[in-house]
């Protein structure tokens, strides 16, 4: 049945009086309706916005139980659990762009920049139509490359001396059993730099017509490489000695079929990999004490004992009024047992051995006030420690908030943290004079608020007494705000770790880190790695300093 319509209120002063009675009923019935029908509505929202609720906590409830899940399976397979949050976005949405300054002319790019290296030069001749005449010619330079294989023979020099000493022409340097430098030089750049398999490889090689097996490969790229490592060494020694800052990181690796970490030291003039079986603080600390053994009972050891909060009765037994070195670990353990300390007591002796480690790395001169910058894990918080902004904001990322106003108030407060983050980058590159204690009033303020969501404070306080060392940069203009550098140079390595699997043995596992380490440091001190190579194998003209010096000069 169609609803009654109802008269126009309009022309409500021509109605009769029962018209208008009919015309207010029916308003009011409309009213009355609609009341209805809101009410209704508000009851189904409400209901809606607990549905909601529920199931956002029953979401994040599955991605708790998820990432678990994938944890254990990682547990299983051996593999290093997955972080359960995406990558910051913070260090490109803060990028200064209408204010950087105009970029340096780039370097012209074309045909005419290497014609000066023409190697060969071919004239290509014609034979023109009857009546032609000869204009001259035309120049094209044409980059080529030519992989051959050769088999030299060398007809050794022998003489017999007087006194009855048979004496041998020596070979040219670099060659290693019957292979020689510059196919060693190949293999090394296509296995550090072109992250080629020594399956594919040593394929390659027979394609090309070298007749070689996997294992002769191995040999190639594994042994003879003393003075690689030796040079390794010494990068890490000059850039520990000389670098402002240094940022670090580890990741996971595989040798030997068990679990190993492998920790890069780096700066910006310099790269370093060591794989060890642990990540302990103990290990990076052996790892800042370079190429040397030795422990060191001084001021800076004791120093470091007393930040450590160890028991000042074990200190006083070992306490001497004037530096004792030991030349390795075994004399220093016999020292504190001749002092009455229990030397199978692993935790005692731990702190011990960190403290006669720093003492050694202070008494060598490494490090000095050099800032660490790390992505607060716990074993490279040492010395003067910064810490990375984004690993810091990526902690915000990682609440999971389940009412509406918590993701408002962590939105909020994650816009604050960029707007500071933005500002200490300005501060970085254009360190205003003065500006230092505003910018700790500002950090005070966004740190201390309270939100009233406990998850959200409990993390604020947390990074608030990180306060010294997220502002390292006001007091060290130079220091970099975050890990990337780390992260970009274990790229390489995870990356190979993925293709190559791991290491057997230990000259594999050496071979492994020196190169990559060294191909980086080229890398950061624009040099060529295939020169680098030829010139230390001795088949390159072109000469390249040690690395060490360069890294000393340039920091």
């Amino acid at each position: 049945m169609p609803k009654k319509r109802l008269p126009s209120p309009e022309h409500a002063d021509t109605l009769s009086l029962n018209a208008l009675r009919s015309l207010v009923t029916g308003l009011v019935s409309e009213v009355r309706e609609l009341s209805a029908e809101v009410t209704k509505l508000r009851a189904e929202n409400a209901e809606l916005r607990e549905e909601n609720a529920a199931l956002r906590q029953e979401n994040i409830r599955l991605k708790v139980e998820n990432q678990l899940l994938r944890d254990e399976v990682a547990r299983l397979k051996n593999l290093p659990p997955r972080p359960p949050f995406r990558q910051s976005g913070m260090e490109k949405a803060t990028d200064f762009k209408q204010d950087d300054p105009p970029a340096a002319k780039k370097k012209p790019r074309g045909p005419k920049l290497d014609i000066k290296r023409v190697s060969r030069e071919d004239v290509l001749r014609m034979t023109p139509p009857p009546g032609s005449r000869f204009k001259g010619y035309k120049s094209c330079h044409i980059r080529e490359l030519i992989v051959t294989a050769e088999l030299v023979h060398y007809r050794r020099e022998c003489w017999l001396t007087p006194d009855g000493k048979m004496l041998l022409a020596p070979l040219p340097a670099g060659i290693i059993g019957s292979y020689g430098a510059n196919l060693r030089r190949f293999c090394l750049m296509l296995h550090a730099q072109g992250q080629v398999t020594m399956e594919r490889l040593t394929t390659l090689l027979n394609d090309v017509g070298v007749d070689v097996s996997k294992r002769q490969v191995v040999r190639l790229m594994t042994q003879g490489l003393d003075s690689f490592v030796a040079e390794d060494a010494a990068v890490l020694h000059a850039g520990l000695l000389s670098a402002p800052y240094i940022t670090v990181d580890d990741t996971g690796a595989r040798h030997a079929r068990s679990n190993f970490h492998t920790t890069q030291i780096g700066g910006a003039q310099f790269t370093n990999f060591r794989t060890t079986p642990s990540k302990s603080r103990l290990n990076f600390l052996s790892l800042l004490r370079g190429s040397y053994q030795d422990y060191v009972l001084n001021d800076a050891a004791f120093d470091y004992l007393d930040r450590r909060r160890v028991d000042p009765a074990l200190v006083a037994k070992i306490r001497s009024h004037e530096p004792r070195r030991f030349c390795n670990q075994v004399p220093f353990l016999e020292y504190l047992a001749s002092k009455g300390i229990d030397i199978f007591d692993r935790q005692a002796i731990r702190v011990l051995a960190e403290a006669g480690i720093w003492g050694s790395i202070r008494h060598h001169g490494l490090i000095g006030d050099t800032v660490i910058v790390s992505d607060d894990a716990g074993q490279f918080r040492v010395g003067n420690h910064a810490l990375c902004w984004v690993h810091s904001e990526r902690l915000l990322q990682k609440l999971m908030p389940t009412t509406p106003r918590q993701v408002r108030l962590v939105e909020t407060v994650r816009d604050l943290v960029w707007q500071f983050y933005r500002a200490l980058k300005n501060v970085k590159r254009k360190p205003p004079p003065g500006l230092t204690a505003a910018f700790h009033r500002r950090f005070d303020r966004i740190f201390s608020l309270s939100t009233g969501y406990d998850e959200l404070d409990k993390l604020l306080a947390r990074l608030f007494r990180r306060k010294d060392e997220l502002l390292k940069v006001l007091e060290r203009p130079g220091t970099p705000l975050h890990t990337n550098a780390s992260e970009n140079d274990l790229r390489s390595f995870v990356t190979k770790r993925k293709i190559s699997g791991g290491t057997m043995s230990r000259d594999g596992r050496v071979a492994r880190d020196t190169m990559l380490g060294l191909m980086k440091t080229c890398r950061k001190l624009g040099l060529s790695f295939w020169h680098y190579l030829g010139d230390r194998l001795g088949v390159d003209g072109q000469a390249i300093p040690p690395l060490a010096t360069l890294v000393a000069t340039k920091a």
